[in-house]
Order: C-alpha cells, then structure tokens, then sequence
C-alpha cells in the first residue's frame, strides 16, 4: 500500500468519474461546440451566482488570465507574501502583465481590509497604480487556514470604495465553504473574479474554472487562446469536472477530520518543534533538532509513505479522497514511531 500525502493533486479518478467521462457528449470547445465544457460552465458560473465562466487546463492560468484583464503594464497587485499567485506561478505576475506585487503580511495567510486600504498608492505619477487585490482561500502556505466571510466582504467594501477590482484564488474554495458553512452563491457576490479548482480536493485529473461577468469571461477567452489555453474536444474533462461538483464537495469534511486526528499525533511527537492550527485538510510542521528533514523523509518512504519538504525543517502532509481511513492507521503508527 503506497500512502501518498505530497498534495490533494494526486488523486485518481474513481470508476464512476471514468464512465461518465467516456460517456461525455464532445464537440470542439475553439468553437463553442462543446457541450459537456458548456454544462460545466453554466454549473459553475451559477454555484457562484456569477454570469458565465471559462474552463481552462489549470489554475495558474486561471489566476494569470485573470490578473492580466484586471490590470496593465505599470500597475500594482496586493497579495498575501504565501500567496500561489506570487510563489507559484514562475513569475507569471510580472512575465504575463508587466505588473508587480506589494506583498502584505496578513495573519496565516489572510491579509485584512486594514491592510488593504494602508497599501492603496496616491494617484502620484511617480507610484505604480493599485488596481487589483488577490486573496487565497484557503492559503496553502498557511496550511489550510480560511477567510470568513465577513474578512472577504470587508476586504470588498475597499475595493469597491477605492475603484479596485477583487479576485479570488479559490483553488480549494470549497474546503473552506464545507468548514466555515458560507455559500458558494455568499462567496461568489464579492469578487469581479473567482478560480476554482477541479483537480484538487475534488479529485478531478485535469481542469480549473474562471468566473466572472460576461464581458470579462469574453475577454478571458481570448487571453486563453493567447496562453495557448485553447482546448478542442475538452469534454472528456468537463465530465469529469460535473461528476466532481456533483459528488465530491461535502466529502471533503471527511479530509479534514483525517488531517485533524495526523495533528493530534504531531502535537505529541518528541520530534516536532511546531505545528500550523490545521483548519482544513493541510498540514504544515517544523521539525526539531532530534531529527532533520531528510532524515524524516526517508523514514516515512521506507514505509512506502510519500510527502515532501516544505523549507527548511518543515514538512507539508495533505490528505484527500485517495487517503482512506486504513491509510491514516497506518500513518499514525509510523509517526508514532519514527524516533
């Protein structure tokens, strides 16, 4: 048994997600022809309560297409310092739009309304222009935490204040829907634009979705096609995306509460110097002097364990659909074990 906790990326579809995919209705998505990538559009869009929305390979370019329509050349985007749009996403704020980020220190990885209005440039024409604010939800550095949703409307009410547009990196949105019990429709009222993830918690093998009003998915489409981002017949995919809403969201409590019982083993090991609050279905710790991080690493691949380093000393565990309770017995004997 190969127990892999490296990242709620490496689920497989499961036998129902397969049929319905090979039984998906295609056409050609360049053309507009794609009726399964249409439905999965339509779905998603109304879950948010936005207008319409664009199905795309990842939520890098999701992300990306998103920050390049909501800004120019020149301009400025706040973001938490952990942000994935700032980390990960190989320097595609400044390589894709010309635009740099004021990187704000929020608290576990979610910046505040306070902030954001301290952060607004003057108009003078020596300053970059402040045009967008990014937040994460949840913030994977920060190990899962989430917003509530009165830290997103304030966060709004700035921007609609100060003329900003407001974008959500929503790549595991529906882990912190299912934990903080606020609507998808509460959520998608916020923001100009939102991206959310198929292929994560929801155990989709391909595909996120970029959601907004009608003229910015317009617009959005043709950034898609500049990216390269163009699919053809994508319907395979989309399938695969529906059979995800429509099954796998209230699940992931059951992510959570397996993340929940590994921290309580952490929080008792000789070997662990600290640990992130988990919230959701992220682990972040740091180890001690009693034993470094490769050292560690080899332990749990001798056990045929699989997760990665996150820094120095720290070790990032993430469970998902693929993580089933006979695994976590047998994770929770390793850690107990390891020294």
């Amino acid at each position: 048994m190969i127990i892999d906790l490296r990242s709620d990326t490496v689920t497989k579809p499961n036998k129902a997600m397969l049929e319905t995919m090979l039984n998906a209705e295609v056409g050609d998505d360049v053309f507009g022809e794609e009726p399964t990538v249409n439905a999965l559009e339509k779905k998603a869009a109304t879950m948010f309560g936005q207008e319409a929305s664009l199905f795309c390979p990842s939520g890098t370019m999701t992300n990306q297409i998103a920050i390049k329509i909501h800004t120019e050349p020149g301009d400025e985007l706040l973001c938490d310092a952990t942000a994935h749009i700032y980390n990960y996403e190989g320097g595609g704020i400044s390589f894709n739009s010309g635009v740099q980020a004021k990187l704000l220190q929020g608290e576990r990885g979610r910046i505040s309304a306070e902030q954001v209005a301290e952060n607004i440039n003057p108009t003078f024409d020596w300053l970059t222009k402040t045009s967008l604010v990014c937040i994460e939800n949840t913030a994977n550095r920060a190990g899962g935490s989430f917003y509530s949703l009165k830290q997103i409307n304030d966060i709004a009410n700035v921007c609609k204040k100060n003329n900003l547009k407001y974008h959500l990196d929503g790549a595991r949105i529906f882990n912190a829907v299912v934990e903080a019990n606020y609507s998808t429709k509460e959520v998608g009222s916020a923001f100009d634009s939102i991206s959310i993830c198929l292929s994560k918690g929801l155990g989709a093998p391909v595909g996120s979705l970029l959601l907004g009003n009608k003229e910015f998915i317009r617009k959005a489409r043709r950034i898609r096609k500049i990216f390269g981002g163009g699919m053809r017949q994508a319907g395979f995919l989309a399938a695969a995306g529906i059979y995800a809403l429509d099954n796998n969201i209230n699940r992931l409590k059951e992510d959570h509460n397996r993340a929940k019982q590994i921290e309580n083993i952490l929080k008792t090991a000789n070997y662990v110097e600290s640990i992130l609050p988990v919230d959701t279905n992220i682990i972040i710790f740091n180890l001690n002097e009693k034993i470094s991080s490769e050292n560690f690493l080899n332990a749990l691949a001798k056990e045929n364990i699989k997760t990665v380093g996150f820094g120095k000393n720290a070790i990032r565990f993430v469970t998902h659909l693929d993580f089933t309770d006979d695994m976590l017995t047998k994770t929770e004997k390793v850690l107990k074990n390891i020294i």
